[in-house]
């Protein structure tokens, strides 16, 4: 039997606003993917310190702060320290184009702003996952 797609969904730094990333892991549990929400107000540190205790595929965060150039770049920074480069960080919210190109270039994945399908999110992790090398 192939193993679900592990996501693990974040609200990340002082932002109290979590539907749309309730939406999000709604969609990606039933595309069938294991979703694993750890709620409000995460810390970098204890966001992938769940994926890392997961064992996660691929890590999704909520921002509408304007913190995004500080909380994605020391969420890869993590990553990377605890042996996570193979596991996908995508995101979403109210990010400006010129940051979402300079977070893309750090090597954070898509960035989906307000309005995005769901269905898009899906497709993007799916075929993110097919590319990949298997773990």
């Amino acid at each position: 039997m192939e193993r679900k797609i592990r996501v693990l969904v974040a609200k990340a730094g002082l932002d109290g606003h979590d539907r749309g990333a309730k939406v999000v892991a709604a969609a990606l549990r039933d595309a069938g993917m294991e979703v694993i929400y750890t709620g409000l107000r995460q810390t970098p540190e204890m966001i992938v310190g769940a994926a890392v205790q997961e064992d996660v595929d691929a890590i999704g965060i909520s921002l509408l702060s304007g913190a995004h150039m500080t909380i994605f770049p020391k969420v890869l920074s993590l990553m990377k320290e605890k042996g996570l480069g193979d596991v996908l960080l995508f995101g979403g919210g109210i990010i400006p184009d010129k940051d979402i190109n300079a977070l893309k270039e750090m090597g954070v994945g898509e960035l989906f702003t307000p309005g995005t399908l769901t269905s898009d999110i899906v497709k993007y992790i799916h075929d993110w996952m097919n590319k990949r090398p298997m773990r």
